[in-house]
Order: structure tokens, then sequence, then C-alpha cells
């Protein structure tokens, strides 16, 4: 174990709205974490970039997705990103460069190195940055919990070398 790394490390997933991506990706970490018996080492939530569903439950799509999925994230509820996050979070995990770019003009000075994108932990991918669903169908839902789901996979993995 490095000896600066906090008792606990702290994820923050963010997208648009904190209802489709970021509370899926919210849900596909915790079970990872879960899984791997880290869940009193790590401590994980989500926000959104702007505050148009405040308090509100997870899209019933992206609900439904992680109930095929065999997780439950419905005890989610939406809730804007502040500064302050930069400073109680190691990581804030962007969803996409719009969602990177109003989190980077947000971040204190000094806290920059903690704001990466999400799929930066999966370059396997090919791709950077997880796409909104929300106009669209199903089949959207399925690929960002596909997309999700690979990128949990590296985040633990750094976790685990960087801090345990």
């Amino acid at each position: 174990m490095n000896l600066n790394t906090p008792a606990k490390i702290h994820v923050l997933f963010v997208c648009m709205g904190n209802i489709c991506r970021s509370p899926t990706a919210h849900g596909v970490f915790r079970r990872l974490v879960q899984d791997e018996g880290l869940t009193h080492r790590i401590v994980i939530d989500s926000a959104g970039t702007h505050a148009y569903h405040i308090g509100e439950p997870p899209d019933r799509r992206a609900r439904d997705m992680a109930q095929v999925r065999g997780l439950d994230i419905s005890d989610l509820r939406a809730r804007l990103v502040a500064a302050e996050d930069f400073k109680q979070f190691q990581y804030v995990l962007a969803m996409d460069r719009d969602n990177y770019s109003c989190l980077a003009t947000l971040c204190p000075h000094g806290f920059e190195d903690r704001l990466k994108l999400f799929l930066d932990f999966a370059p396997e991918l090919g791709i950077r940055e997880v796409p909104d669903p929300y106009y669209g169908g199903q089949r959207g839902f399925e690929q960002v919990f596909d997309l999700v789901e690979s990128a949990a996979r590296g985040l633990l993995v750094d976790i685990k070398q960087r801090h345990f």
C-alpha cells in the first residue's frame, strides 16, 4: 500500500443529468467492488453537471437494463456535482468530453489530476466517450452498459495497483 493513500478511495462518476450513464457506472462499479470485498475501502457516488433531474432516480431504461444485468440501481438519486467534490474524490470520471469540459471549469486549482475520462480506463475499446443514450432506444442503453463494464474493470485494476 502506498503510504500517501487515504484510508478510503472515493470515486465519482459524472454525466450530464445523472440519470443514465453515471448511475449505470455507479451500479456496475459498486458490484465489482462488492465482488472484490473492497466496500470498506472504496466509496462510490455519481453526479450530474446539469441540474435537470436533481433528486430523481435513474431513467427507467437504465434501471431496466441494470436489472437485466443483475443490478439494482433504483436506490440512486441524481445530484449536481460541486467544486468540493474534487477535494473528496480521488477519481472524478467524466462520461464524455462535454462533461469533462464542464468539470474542468469547476475544478479547483491543484486538483486537476483527479479529473479523467472514464473510458480512458478501457483503452482497448478504441473510444474515449460513453455516448448519451437518453434520446435513443434500448440498444443505446445496452451499449452504455457494455462500455461501462469494460471501463469499470480497468478502473478497479488501476485503483488496486495505485492504492492497495
